[in-house]
């Protein structure tokens, strides 16, 4: 008010100068007075009055007017010396501090951002009414979280010169618990099924964690639309939401809501047709279609329906199809004919494909892996593999894709891939434990990306109470075109089963070996491996072990093994680690070639299963498998030193590491030559840890052993060995894992209770490892 009556009694004493002082005149120059902070140029951009106008009583107060109106300035004065016009301002203050108070739930920086974004920040001139708008911006804000009870207190505190701070002191309150919803209107779906459908729910037991109970007008009217959908996908295309009404009560504490609806009656799919330019023959098209004559009408299956046309016109070319599904009512016998007009448009080509970011990759380890190429007819199916395929190097944190088309051109486009990469070499070396390795010394060099040529070089020492290990590898995953991948291995390793808690003897090892992998298609692969090994079996005991002693009476203690490998897989998950949907199963058949000092065969296949229960929710199902068979041919026994073992937090949780199966004559673990284990997971977002991408928790159950096809007569006798597989040997386990990708490596624990645990079983409640994860 005080601005508004300067300004009106401003303007009334220089209409009285003007008259007073000076007629109409030729402006030769205008003189600028008292700027501090604002720029000239705003000034002048603001006062539409410049050198060579000529000027009257009426123009000045114009000018004034909008100069006003710029929102700089608290006063203006005009005045006439000659032919020069002399504008004197005062600024209004800038803003020097901005404090906020009391904010828990939006950060600092998000309301600074926000208050930016609303033309406040400090440094700029400081307008009272752009803080009268940002407050009620933070009211509607923290109303649409459903904060009924929020308020806002600004004030203004003068600063020496010329300067203000603004004091924002914010109340949230709490959110607003929901108490009642209630849907008015129908009668084909009782108000249980409706209610589900919301992801607004009244307060429960588990409203702590998931806080579903806590009003937002956003989530509400994502449970509309979900409402919506659900009787359109059902037939009933009348359906309509007539109202609805959120009810706060007094204490702005409580929300009731109330959903009037219409649901009309269920209408069936009269015929489908198909018109327009068809480039894809209408049998193709038609294919599309999920819904039959008579059936119910979905609006879900018209949909999607469209998507799939759309997809199969982009993949000859045409990719900016549109295809326009028209649904048309029949009232008479409640039914629904649908067509789908087709415009293809033309055909389109790439023109350029450009990638952008790769500053250390080579741009030839990017573009081998391309399905569309340049000058081509756009696929979409190859554009959209090219991109997954670019995800799966693991050279890439980010892959975005942007079709543009070409200026001046309709039958063009270019394809933009910009990719962010991530650190794909890493500097290994730690000090970790674990209850069945003990104190673990690791030191390590990977390099996925080799100096930007994409190959794989590895160098690792490992150093612990049971197990040390020097190693090297090499692995170009493009040694053809095609994408046949050649590697090879250098190894040495001492291995102490005692201390690992299985029977008691030791290995030492060392060897090589090369490897080729052929690409079957995006998602399977054969590889095949040759390898050599020399083994020496020492025994680590005075109290001989009967199954030991038998088989290096007949072998001897030192082996040169000649094996062959050949393995597929088939790996359709999102992430290698910390999968949340997808499936993948692996299979390898090892085997000693003729001639070697060891005869035997090892065939083992592995599978695993995630669905998310709810999309971005983090609740996953999971499934995982592993199944194991060796055996030995000719008149040679099998080696004792290759069996399967199973117990611990890599099989069966609540078990001690490598405890179950078979025991030899001394009573320790000896693993066997088969082996059945698998588990159900169901995974859950830990609650108050707000970047879940580094955790994984899950509940699980697991169940599994090792067996044996043959056992000494004594340890049948005695019960420490049962030849084949028994449904009644199977152990079972239940508990909670956490998983942490901590800088140190992946942190593991979990908490266990055996289910079914015999007499001489081992168990552990508690178990944890550094450098895996579930």
């Amino acid at each position: 008010m005080k601005n508004k009556f300067g300004l009106v009694l401003g303007l009334v004493l220089l209409a009285g100068n003007v008259n007073a002082a000076f007629t109409p005149f030729k402006v030769q120059d205008i003189r600028l007075e008292g700027v501090q902070q604002v720029e000239p140029g705003i000034v002048f951009r603001n006062f539409p009055i410049a050198s060579g106008d000529t000027v009257s009583e009426a123009n000045i107060a114009d000018a004034t007017k909008q100069l006003f109106k710029s929102g700089y300035f608290e006063d203006i004065n005009i005045s006439k010396e000659g032919d020069y016009l002399i504008l004197t301002v005062k600024e209004r203050p800038s803003v020097s501090l901005i404090k906020l108070e009391g904010n828990k739930v939006i950060k600092d920086e998000d309301l600074l951002k926000g208050l930016k974004q609303s033309g406040l920040r400090e440094g700029d001139i400081f307008k009272r009414s752009a803080l009268d708008q940002i407050r009620l911006d933070l009211l509607r804000l923290y109303v649409g979280q459903g904060r009924y009870g929020a308020a806002i207190d600004t004030t203004v505190e003068t600063l020496p010169g010329n300067r203000v701070a603004l004091n924002i002191k914010i109340k949230e309150g709490s959110v607003a618990s929901i108490q009642h919803i209630n849907v008015i209107g129908n009668t084909v779906f009782d108000n249980e099924t409706l209610k589900n459908l919301f992801a607004l729910k009244l307060p429960s037991f588990w409203s702590f964690y998931t806080k579903d109970d806590r009003y937002a007008r956003e989530k509400l009217s994502g449970d509309l639309e979900r409402l919506r959908s659900y009787y359109m996908d059902r037939g009933y295309v009348n359906f309509s939401i007539d109202s609805t009404q959120v009810s706060i009560t007094p204490d702005k504490k409580n929300v009731f809501i109330s959903v009037n609806i219409h649901e009309g009656e269920q209408y069936t799919l009269r015929n489908v047709d198909v018109s327009g330019d068809l480039v894809v023959s209408e049998d193709n098209l038609k294919s599309a279609i999920s819904l039959e004559q008579g059936q119910v009408f979905s609006r879900k299956a018209m949909t999607n329906a469209q998507e799939i046309m759309t997809k199969m016109l982009g993949d000859k070319g045409y990719m900016f199809a549109n295809i326009s599904p028209v649904p048309s009512v029949h009232e008479e016998d409640k039914s629904v004919s649908l067509k789908f007009f087709v415009d293809p448009g033309k055909k389109t080509y790439v023109r350029r494909i450009n990638v952008r970011g790769n500053s250390r990759t080579a741009d030839q380890v990017v573009r081998r892996e391309m399905q569309q190429m340049e000058a081509a007819i756009v696929s979409t199916k190859n554009i959209e593999r090219t991109k997954e395929r670019l995800e799966r190097t693991g050279y890439f944190r980010s892959v975005n894709l942007e079709a543009t088309p070409v200026a001046g051109s309709d039958d063009q486009v270019d394809l933009n891939y910009t990719v962010e990469e991530q650190q794909s070499g890493q500097f290994t070396a730690s000090v970790g434990f674990s209850q069945s390795d003990g104190i673990i010394l690791d030191l390590g060099i990977q390099q996925d990306n080799f100096f930007g040529s994409g190959k794989k070089v590895g160098f690792n020492i490992a150093n612990s109470s049971t197990r040390k290990e020097a190693s090297f590898n090499y692995l170009d995953p493009y040694y053809t075109v095609d994408g046949v991948s050649r590697g090879f291995d250098v190894f040495y390793r001492k291995t102490d089963f005692e201390e690992d808690d299985v029977s008691s003897y030791s290995l030492n090892e060392y060897g090589g070996g090369v490897t080729f992998g052929y690409p079957i298609n995006d998602y399977q692969r054969l590889s095949f491996s040759l390898g050599i090994e020399n083994i020496e079996v020492n025994t680590n005991t005075s109290v001989p072990v009967e199954e030991i002693e038998s088989f290096l009476t007949v072998e001897g203690n030192e082996y040169l093994n000649v094996k062959g490998t050949l393995g597929w897989s088939d790996n359709h998950l999102n992430r290698s680690i910390f999968p949340s949907s997808g499936y993948s199963h692996s299979a390898s058949f090892e085997v000693s070639v003729p001639g070697s000092d060891l005869a035997y065969y090892k065939a083992l296949y592995q599978t695993k299963f995630y669905k998310p229960l709810v999309d971005d929710s983090g609740w996953v199902f999971g499934l995982k498998g592993r199944l194991g068979y060796a055996q030995s041919y000719g008149d040679n026994s099998y080696p004792f030193f290759k069996n399967f073992f199973a117990g611990g937090l890599r099989t069966v949780r609540g078990y001690k590491n490598n405890s179950l199966g078979p025991r030899d004559s001394n009573d320790d673990p000896f693993g066997g030559n088969m082996m059945a284990v698998g588990g159900a997971e169901l995974v859950f977002p830990l609650p108050f840890i707000e970047n879940q991408s580094s955790w994984r928790s899950l509940l699980f159950v697991d169940a599994g052993n090792v067996f044996a096809t043959e056992c000494l007569a004594d340890s049948v006798a005695d019960g420490r060995c049962v030849e084949g597989i028994t449904f009644e040997e199977l152990r079972y386990s239940a508990g909670v894992g956490i998983s942490w990708l901590s800088p140190m490596g992946p942190l593991s624990f979990s908490l266990a209770k055996a289910l079914n645990e015999k007499t001489a079983d081992e168990t552990e409640f508690f178990q944890f490892s550094l450098g895996q994860s579930f």
